[in-house]
């Protein structure tokens, strides 16, 4: 079965949750969901392992805990944020995997929360969506289950005819 790792912050770890229900029950994916509690705080520990591995050449590489933590993990990395995705950016170049990431970049135009993470593409559906698109990227599904998903999930209907 296909693999992936989705890793959430905040509210979105619920999210990323339900995307791992709906990708095994849905299309036989096999996902785990990582709670990122500070993406900030991950990003500033590999670029200390970067500095020490610059400054000593000779010795024992250190590896940043996020590279570590997901070495074992197989299938591309789809990272979730309720703020805008330069957030999960940030330890985009230590993860080892294909990664892409969603949140809620600028002004959502929704009158209630799951019309705004429809809006932003953070809910559960969505979620589940970037998933497969990498999991398609990468040969493990068919591209034409994108559409299936999208069809599925109503992805391509306005907010508020979606839900």
């Amino acid at each position: 079965r296909p693999r992936a790792q989705i890793l959430a912050s905040g509210v979105a770890l619920r999210w990323a949750i339900e995307a791992q229900k709906l990708l095994a029950e849905d299309w036989g994916v096999d996902a785990e969901a990582w709670s990122a509690t500070s993406w900030t705080e991950l990003r500033r520990e590999a670029m200390e392992c970067d500095e020490w591995n610059l400054l000593h050449p000779d010795g024992e590489p250190r590896v940043p805990y996020v590279t570590s933590a997901l070495a074992d993990h197989h299938g591309p990395v789809v990272a979730v944020s309720d703020w805008i995705r330069a957030v999960p950016d940030q330890i985009a170049r230590w993860v080892g995997a294909p990664y892409s990431s969603l949140g809620t970049d600028g002004w959502g135009l929704s009158d209630t929360r799951p019309a705004a993470r429809r809006f932003f593409h953070v809910d559960a559906q969505s979620i589940t969506l970037a998933v497969l698109s990498q999991l398609a990227r990468l040969g493990e599904v068919k591209p034409e289950v994108l559409g299936q998903a999208i069809s599925k999930y109503k992805l391509d209907l306005d907010v508020s005819d979606a839900l």
